[in-house]
């Protein structure tokens, strides 16, 4: 699940993108993936204000079945680190990826001490480090986009984009019809040979910095997230052995 996420102070108050679409019949008009991407990035806050982040940290809450919620930070140096913590019951879970090796530290599975993660399965966490998406300069990034028609969501008529990345990995992104901006996010992941999906609802649009983040994330309900703060390396560095 962590994996999955792709970012976690509220500068305005949250905006649903699904409260605010007027009930629309039917759509007529028809775009390309091109177009679409434009206007996505231009809702988003531009082009240039999306090229200008350069680091992320976030917190908020995960929450479980029976009510049950856990603290979730994540911390991202765009393109290069990022590295996802959950806190429960005393206990914290790291997953952390530092430009070329990725590890983890799994105490709720009984392991506590750090362990190299496989790249197969860092492949999640590369993803996120690109903190407002594959879309912005898609070409730059060695990615083909596609346009895959329409889709119901709940009752709206979402612009299917899909993006394939250099590795064979994609992701599919739904558009809002009126605002242009994310609702859903669907990753096609090939591990270890075989393809894992995985789909989050986004929305709760939220203004930073004059770029607009979504605040909630699936099970993710992000509280407080700040642009191009300092990082420190050592957050995303292998833990060196204890004496």
């Amino acid at each position: 699940m962590l994996r999955r996420l792709l970012f976690a102070a509220v500068l305005a108050g949250p905006v649903s993108i699904l409260a605010l679409a007027p009930a629309h019949a039917q759509m007529a008009k028809t775009y390309t993936a091109e177009e679409l991407i434009a206007k996505n990035l231009e809702a988003r806050g531009g082009v240039e204000k999306l090229r200008a982040v350069n680091t992320l940290r976030a917190a908020g809450k995960l929450r479980f079945g029976g009510g049950i919620e856990a603290k979730n930070d994540i911390y991202v140096v765009d393109g290069r680190k990022v590295r996802f913590e959950l806190s429960l019951q005393g206990m914290t879970a790291v997953n952390a990826w530092d430009g070329g090796d990725a590890w983890a530290i799994q105490p709720f599975q009984g392991r506590r001490d750090p362990q190299k993660v496989s790249a197969d399965d860092a492949k999640g966490l590369v993803l996120a480090s690109d903190i407002v998406g594959p879309l912005l300069d898609w070409q730059s990034k060695g990615s083909k986009v596609e346009y895959l028609g329409t889709e119901d969501i709940d009752g709206t008529d979402a612009h299917k984009i899909r993006v394939t990345f250099k590795n064979g990995d994609s992701r599919v992104v739904f558009l809002d019809p009126d605002h242009f901006l994310e609702i859903r996010i669907e990753d096609h992941q090939f591990v270890r040979g075989q393809e894992q999906v995985g789909s989050i609802d986004v929305g709760e649009y939220v203004q930073v910095d004059g770029v607009y983040f979504p605040f909630e994330q699936g099970p993710l309900q992000v509280e407080t997230l700040t642009l191009n703060a300092p990082l420190d390396d050592a957050l995303f560095a292998f833990p060196a052995a204890k004496p």
